[in-house]
């Protein structure tokens, strides 16, 4: 109906923030968004990835494919990602990708001259740009001493072999190779909603109860020790499996709990691969989604301005 506005407006709440992990709620909006926004959270926030292995020396057991490969899997410190230019793009070096507005060098030279094991990790790879460097997985509230923290190991060696390679780290999305997803994992969940049917659940034995609690995978209800009440525990465990409804049914018990999602509440829960904060990812994310909406809105005004005007709206374009 013309004049009608659909509008809404999301609301977030934070329940966990780390470096790498969070955890968040989105309410009053629809799936279409929820999934939009995890989408372009795996697949379309820019991070920086080793993309083109030269190397000069390798007497390691593995062959030069094997270890660009892994060295593309590193994930490197991608902070000033959105800032840089994706190489197809950069002027200044004619789409070559090797320039310092669109890729970051890398060196490594390796040589094991004992008879012990040489572990080669990505901390043996010399940045050009301090900024730009493997990720540190070594975690110094642990308790332990981490001086022998080395890294993500990419080649072991033996004594005499020898790994000398460069490297050209550029910026990328998940969406072209999985080595420059910021994503680990990036799940949403609908929002349960949990009723107990009191008065039917109170005709129930103390062992019923028990069967019906336990009759769920995950933890989702309890028993009150003094009461003998079920409640429910943690709403969040629930995974939409049924089994305490098929439980109830099967006790003559229909009704004895109902389970509902809110089509306008999701929890997502967010850890990325340590190249940029968590936080960072969800800000960044919601950015491009701005801008992707914002193209889509000037497609639908330029389909307008054609239907308005025809020839002339695609003449002014230079179309």
């Amino acid at each position: 109906m013309e004049g009608v506005s659909y509008q809404r407006f999301p609301k977030i709440k934070i329940r966990t923030v780390r470096d790498d992990f969070m955890k968040f709620e989105l309410r009053e909006t629809d799936a279409s968004i929820a999934n939009a926004l995890r989408r372009v959270m795996i697949a379309e926030v820019p991070t920086i990835a080793i993309d083109l292995v030269e190397i000069e020396v390798n007497s390691s057991v593995l062959n030069d494919e094997f270890i660009a490969h892994r060295l593309g899997l590193v994930p490197l410190i991608s902070e000033r990602a959105m800032a840089m230019r994706f190489s197809r793009d950069c002027d200044a070096c004619d789409g070559d990708g090797q320039c310092e507005y669109c890729s970051v060098e890398f060196h490594l030279r390796a040589k094991c001259i004992n008879d012990q094991t040489l572990d080669v990790t990505s901390k043996d790879l010399y940045s050009s740009d301090h900024t730009v460097v493997p990720v540190d997985f070594s975690d110094s509230s642990s308790g332990f001493d981490n001086s022998d923290t080395r890294g993500i190991i990419i080649v072991k060696l033996r004594r005499g072999q020898e790994l000398v390679l460069r490297a050209i780290a550029r910026k990328g999305i998940g969406k072209d190779h999985a080595k420059w997803s910021p994503a680990a994992t990036v799940t949403f969940m609908y929002e349960p909603e949990i009723y107990i049917n009191e008065e039917m659940m109170e005709t129930l034995t103390l062992k019923e109860k028990q069967d019906f609690v336990e009759s769920s995978p995950t933890k989702v209800f309890g028993i009150n020790p003094n009461t003998g009440q079920v409640y429910v525990h943690d709403a969040e465990a629930y995974t939409y499996d049924d089994e305490v409804i098929k439980k109830a049914e099967a006790m003559g018990k229909p009704g004895l709990v109902e389970i509902h999602a809110k089509e306008d509440s999701f929890i997502f829960t967010v850890e990325t691969t340590g190249g940029i904060k968590a936080s960072q990812l969800f800000i960044n994310a919601i950015e491009i989604l701005k801008q992707k909406l914002d193209a889509v809105r000037l497609s639908s005004d330029t389909v307008e301005a054609d239907e308005q005007f025809g020839e002339l709206g695609a003449h002014m374009r230079g179309g």
